[in-house]
Order: C-alpha cells, then sequence, then structure tokens
C-alpha cells in the first residue's frame, strides 16, 4: 500500500527528473565532444528529443495532478459555489473525454508502428507510446482532481 501511496505522490514528478537529468546530461556531452574533442556522438541529439517528448507528456499529468494548468477564472468569480463546482466538473470533464480520445488514438498510432529509429535504431513505437501513457495518466489525474472537487464540496470546503 506504501508503494501505491508513493506512486500516487510521486510517479510524474520522479519520471520528469530522471528525464531532465538524462538530458541535460546528454547534451552536456554533446557539446563537450563536439566543441573540446571536436567529435559528435551520432546518438545524443535524438535520445535529448525523445526524453524532451516524453517530459512533455508526463509534465500534461504533472500539471493537473497540481492543478497548475493556465485557466481563465474570471467567468466563475460570478457564480457562488455550486456554480464553480459545475462549472470545474463540466471543464474537467472536457478535458477527460479530450484526454480519453487522445489516448485511444495514440494507442492505435503505437500499434501500428513499426519503424525503428535512424541513429538509436530503437522501436518507434517507444517515442510514439509517450502521448498515450501522458495522457493516459492525465485522465487518472483529471479523475481524481474530480472526485477531490466533489468531496470537497459535500464537505463543505
Amino acid at each position: 500500500m506504501k508503494v501505491l501511496k508513493w506512486l500516487d505522490e510521486n510517479i510524474e514528478s520522479f519520471i520528469l527528473i530522471v528525464l531532465s537529468i538524462l538530458t541535460v546530461v546528454v547534451v552536456f556531452i554533446q557539446v563537450f565532444m563536439r566543441y573540446v574533442l571536436g567529435s559528435s556522438l551520432v546518438w545524443s541529439e535524438e535520445l535529448a528529443r525523445y526524453a524532451f517528448i516524453w517530459m512533455i507528456y508526463i509534465g500534461v499529468s504533472y500539471g493537473v495532478k497540481r492543478q497548475a494548468h493556465i485557466k481563465v477564472d474570471a467567468f466563475a468569480l460570478i457564480f457562488k459555489r455550486t456554480g464553480k463546482l459545475v462549472l470545474a466538473l463540466c471543464a474537467n470533464v472536457a478535458f477527460l473525454l479530450f484526454a480519453i480520445l487522445l489516448t485511444y488514438y495514440s494507442f492505435e498510432v503505437v500499434s501500428q508502428v513499426t519503424r525503428t529509429s535512424p541513429a538509436m535504431s530503437i522501436p518507434m513505437q517507444w517515442v510514439y507510446a509517450a502521448p498515450m501513457v501522458g495522457l493516459f495518466l492525465t485522465s487518472i489525474r483529471i479523475i481524481q482532481q474530480m472526485i477531490k472537487q466533489i468531496t470537497a464540496f459535500k464537505s463543505g470546503e
């Protein structure tokens, strides 16, 4: 149970930290190799690009979890407590439907890709899986946010 709680609280931030460190280290090594040693690595830019793609989609989930996405709340200010909840739930339902739809179509894309990456020769399915995984995690986080909103409303917070 402790493992599940840790994963729930930290999985996105852990993945983002690892990918950020990986990207910085690989780019630093590439710059060092190119400008100091006069040669370059063929795979470094590709790895940095793929790590960045994964960071983007995992970052969407992290933003939902922390409620850190940009939103316009001027419209919500004209409503009372119940109206704000209904508006927030409608926005979350729309975002959830969008995330589920993109997860589904991402799965279709991943299942059809047969190529490998040019420099690293890894299956491109790993790269194309980033939207699928990130938006699946986003869907879970949106559902969690909706449950928190309803629970807070019922308890009077």
